[in-house]
């Protein structure tokens, strides 16, 4: 299904492809309360105001540094967090305004793989009882057919059945978060939101959950919003990526492009840190090296939000706030200055 026709300004839109998620000016602020009587004084912007659009069958990646909003804007978007404000369409539903048995009833197309396996499987459920769980909450096998289908979800993510009996801590890191990708996978999901799935595994097994996240979309034609902070590992699962910043997404485009033509400051920056398997390109590159912290949520600057850290910033950047524009088709961006502004070369290795 197509999505629906919106401004320019609004959006970001690849050429082709059906629409399974839609994102419009989706805010989530939450309250700060003070005094004895808890009066709000003021609002963490997490979420300050995104828009864009996730197709069938593939993998969005969303980066940006610790704070910038990533995992609250995957949480609202599975309604996990409620919207402050915006719109989140999953195909033609409207899930901001959807509650109850209706949303109950879509929760098994929409899943989510958590960032600490370890925190996220319950130590005194058994693995059959974790996995199984999903099947249970929404009636959809017993007996037999419910262990059948555990015993097929552990084969998926490589696991052996016949420990389908042991508990989580019995397992090493990868192993445990196979088992929460076996219990997102459960009710054939179409929708998968994979919040930072590997940033709490050794660098050894990250390649190994990737691989297998891979084979899974592959298999199942699952479509993901995947979040990280690893630039590499976003280059080799995703078909498009979204750099988000204090809320608010800087850039959007391809892969490829992304990461061989950025345009956004904020990514240059974020990619000249990324290291290049080549010595000699490795011990000669540019870096731009960003000065500060990123702002407080509670209190983000005035224009754009990156101007306090930009190497290139001017007035107009500290007053006025940059329109979401297409530079080419596909490749979105916030700045005032994009097609001028190119801090560093970045190596295509």
């Amino acid at each position: 299904m197509a999505a629906e026709t919106v401004p320019a300004s609004e959006t970001a839109i690849a050429p082709n492809g059906d629409v399974l998620v839609s994102v419009r000016d989706l805010k989530k602020h939450f309250p700060i309360m003070k005094g004895v009587f808890r009066r709000q004084v003021g609002s963490v912007r997490a979420v300050d105001g995104i828009s864009f659009d996730i197709y069938k069958g593939e993998t969005l990646g969303l980066v940006g540094e610790s704070g910038s909003g990533k995992s609250t804007t995957g949480r609202v978007i599975l309604q996990l967090e409620l919207a402050t404000q915006g719109q989140v369409k999953f195909e033609d539903v409207e899930l901001t305004e959807t509650t109850g048995d209706r949303l109950r009833s879509l929760r098994p197309r929409m899943q989510m793989i958590f960032q600490d396996p370890h925190a996220s499987l319950n130590p005194r459920m058994t693995v059959s009882r974790i996995v199984g769980e999903p099947l249970t909450e929404h009636n959809r096998s017993k007996g037999e057919d419910r262990r059948k289908r555990i015993d097929e979800l552990l084969s998926l993510v490589g696991l052996e059945p016949k420990h389908a009996n042991r508990y989580p801590h019995e397992f090493s890191g990868g192993q445990r978060q196979r088992i929460g990708i076996a219990r997102a996978i459960a009710l054939n999901p179409d929708f998968i939101v994979a919040d930072e799935p590997i940033a709490a595994l050794d660098v050894s097994i990250q390649a190994q959950v990737v691989n297998l996240l891979e084979d899974l979309q592959e298999v199942l034609g699952l479509t993901y919003l995947f979040i990280s902070h690893d630039l590499s590992m976003v280059r080799h699962i995703a078909d498009r990526v979204a750099v988000m910043y204090l809320g608010k997404i800087m850039e959007l485009a391809d892969v490829d492009t992304l990461y061989t033509n950025p345009q956004h400051p904020y990514t240059q920056a974020l990619l000249s840190a990324v290291p290049v398997p080549d010595p000699v390109i490795e011990s000669t590159r540019e870096r731009v090296i960003l000065e500060g912290d990123i702002p407080s949520p509670a209190n983000p600057p005035p224009g754009c939000p990156f101007n306090t850290r930009c190497p290139a910033a001017v007035e107009r950047c500290v007053t006025e706030v940059p329109e979401w524009r297409e530079l080419e088709p596909g490749h979105w961006v916030a700045c005032h200055f994009a097609e001028n502004i190119h801090l560093v070369s970045i190596p295509t290795g």
